[in-house]
């Protein structure tokens, strides 16, 4: 029964790693479209600020830092070992600061936008 849970949680977890990098994998295309129709402004009708193009990966980079996350702890959530937990704890670790210095740098990017006077 441990392994048919065991085998069923490691699924789940690839399931969560392949969302994350799907996550990824859009938002990058996305950010690189948006670039590239600033820069030959034919593809977009309306330019959009490097900073809004920044705003937008990182918020999904955050997202996907998440679903990692996530996929680490399901891994390690069927009779983990303590080298995994080990494992475990020092990548929630950096995953977790990596997060939040990118969610404190966007907070901070978005309080400075709306507080640029508009015109």
């Amino acid at each position: 029964m441990e392994e048919i849970v065991k085998s069923i949680t490691t699924a789940l977890a690839r399931g969560v790693e392949i969302a994350a990098a799907m996550v990824i994998g859009i938002a990058s295309v996305r950010a690189i479209v948006m670039f590239l129709g600033n820069y030959f402004k034919k593809l977009a009708p309306k330019k959009i600020s490097i900073e809004d193009i920044r705003l937008s990966l990182g918020r999904s980079l955050a997202l996907a830092l998440e679903f990692l996350l996530g996929a680490d702890i399901l891994k390690t959530a069927v009779a983990p070992t303590w080298n995994e937990i080990g494992q475990l704890a020092a990548i929630a670790v950096l995953r977790t600061a990596l997060n939040f210095f990118l969610d404190r740098e966007l907070r901070n990017n978005e309080v400075s936008r709306s507080a640029e006077p508009r015109g």
